[in-house]
C-alpha cells in the first residue's frame, strides 16, 4: 500500500506534499511522490532540468525525516490526472493527496480540471488540500 501525491512546484503542490508526508509517518506506509508533464515544445530541457532539481530536493528531504517514497516524474503525454490514477491503482494506493487552487468557471471550462477527473474517476479516497499562508 501507498500514498501517491501530485507534486507541482507549487503553493499548492508544497501543501499536498507537506500533508502526504504527514500522513506516510503518521501511517508507516510509502509515498510515492508523482510530478506529471504532458511534455511538448513548453516543456524544454531548462523546464525539465529545473523539475528534476527540484524532485532531488524533494527525496532528500524525505530521506532526511525517514520516509519511505519513491518519486517519479512522468513526461509520457498524458495529463496528470491519467497518471496519478494510473500510479494509485499500480501501486494500490490507500489514497491519493492533491493540492487545489480557486478557479473561476471560465478558467474550469477552458483548462479543464485534473483535480475534478482525478476526485471522480479514482477508484481510491482522495484528500484535497489548500495552500495556506506558510506555503
Amino acid at each position: 500500500m501507498a500514498i501517491v501525491v501530485g507534486y507541482v512546484p507549487t503553493k499548492e503542490g508544497r501543501a499536498a506534499l507537506r500533508r502526504a508526508a504527514e500522513e506516510s509517518l503518521l501511517r508507516k506506509t510509502k509515498l510515492v511522490v508523482i510530478n506529471s508533464n504532458r511534455g511538448g515544445r513548453d516543456f524544454d530541457t531548462h523546464e525539465a532540468d529545473r523539475f528534476e532539481r527540484e524532485l532531488r530536493d524533494i527525496q532528500a528531504r524525505l530521506d532526511g525525516v525517514g520516509i519511505e517514497h519513491e518519486v517519479r516524474q512522468l513526461v509520457r503525454g498524458n495529463e496528470p490526472a491519467e497518471d496519478l490514477i494510473a500510479v494509485a491503482e499500480e501501486t494500490h494506493a490507500d489514497f491519493i493527496v492533491i493540492g487545489l487552487r480557486r478557479r473561476t468557471p471560465v478558467g474550469k471550462l477552458i483548462l479543464g480540471s485534473n483535480a475534478q477527473r482525478i476526485l471522480l474517476d479514482a477508484s481510491c479516497p482522495v484528500l484535497a488540500v489548500k495552500a495556506d499562508a506558510e506555503d
